[in-house]
């Protein structure tokens, strides 16, 4: 058999180089309709559909406590945050030493630049025990910087009504539960416009990984919708 000619292959090639370009020819149109696409996070408490594609959301109503160094945090001081919220107390001996530490390994794990605007948010259930000072030395114990993490406290029945009514928590005393206070074991994900998008088991580190994914994407979907917002 004998080998083919260079005449040959360079036809074979040609027409292999050809097809493409027509290949690339007959779906070039076609590419400038395909868009990117990404999951968003979802929205969580009540919801009015107002019409076609406008829909208000569930919003975390303001509130205002005070931080372990005793100055007030109020809507200011969070305006433009994006909030990772839990409930606790420093004489708790169940759950949270363990939300507390994640929460310590997140501020660790997100030092990049892209993560500023967060702001971690302890509210303590044991306000009448867990002074400012108290948040201090609990705050110091877990090495929290005070620009990303704050320990707050306030009027009990404040407190307890900002878990039930704006996160959706359990926050309050419990005679039957242990240590005397009932609180979620839950981490909320909460955007900009204080809309929920995410609850995360905080005692379980695979939950806590899942936060941070969801964290990563809400940061992308307020990049792209501020974009939106400069062109429009």
């Amino acid at each position: 058999m004998k080998p083919a000619s260079k005449r040959v292959k360079f036809a074979v090639l040609g027409g292999i180089a050809g097809g493409i370009i027509l290949l690339f020819l007959l779906f070039s149109p076609l590419l400038g309709l395909v868009k990117h696409t990404y999951r968003t996070l979802p929205y969580y408490g009540p919801k009015e559909v107002n019409g076609p594609g406008d829909t208000t959301y569930f919003q975390v109503p303001p509130f205002e406590f005070t931080d372990q160094d005793g100055a007030v945090l109020g809507e200011e001081r969070v305006k433009g945050k994006i909030l990772v919220v839990d409930f606790f107390f420093t004489r708790c001996s169940t759950i949270c030493p363990r939300m507390t530490t994640q929460l310590q390994q997140l501020q660790l794990q997100l030092t990049d630049e892209a993560f500023a605007d967060v702001l971690f948010l302890s509210h303590t259930v044991d306000p009448e025990h867990d002074t400012v000072e108290v948040l201090k030395a609990y705050a110091d114990r877990y090495q929290a910087d005070p620009s990303r993490w704050q320990f707050v406290t306030g009027a009990k029945e404040d407190i307890y009504l900002q878990g039930a009514d704006g996160y959706f928590l359990a926050a309050r005393e419990d005679v039957m539960a242990p240590d005397g206070f009932l609180h979620s074991e839950m981490f909320v994900l909460v955007d900009r416009d204080r809309h929920i998008r995410g609850y995360y088991d905080g005692t379980n580190s695979a939950e806590v990984g899942r936060l941070v994914t969801d964290l990563k994407m809400l940061l992308k979907e307020e990049k792209l919708r501020d974009r939106e917002a400069i062109r429009s």
